[in-house]
């Protein structure tokens, strides 16, 4: 099992949210965050004042997922979320030792 953080632009969370139901991931969770990677902010005018902004709005969509699902799901994102342009975002893929559901105690790719 493998859990998926991916890091978008707010304005693509609809498409990727598609792609991972399309490719078989039965839930996910999202996160509103600011932060800044190789974009590194930009430069805007505000009441005539230029500001730099640094700290840009992402969203981080997590979804935990069985093995073979991961590549499917890798390819579908960076097929349909890349622009080839700084700030298309990351993908993120960690172990999962084990999943429990809490209202069966199911372990395993089971509880997913």
């Amino acid at each position: 099992m493998k859990k998926i953080e991916i890091i978008i632009k707010a304005e693509r969370y609809e498409t990727l949210k598609d792609i991972l139901v399309s490719k078989g991931a039965t839930g996910l969770m999202l996160t509103n965050l600011m932060g800044f990677g190789n974009q590194n902010g930009f430069t805007q005018q505000y009441r005539g004042v230029k500001t730099f902004v640094q700290l840009l709005p992402k969203l981080k969509v997590e979804v935990a997922v069985k093995d073979d699902l991961v590549e499917p799901i890798i390819k579908g994102i960076t097929e349909k979320l890349s622009t080839n342009e700084i700030g298309d975002g990351k993908i993120f893929i960690y172990d999962i030792e084990d999943v429990i559901r809490i209202r069966t105690g199911e372990h395993g790719e089971v509880a997913l």
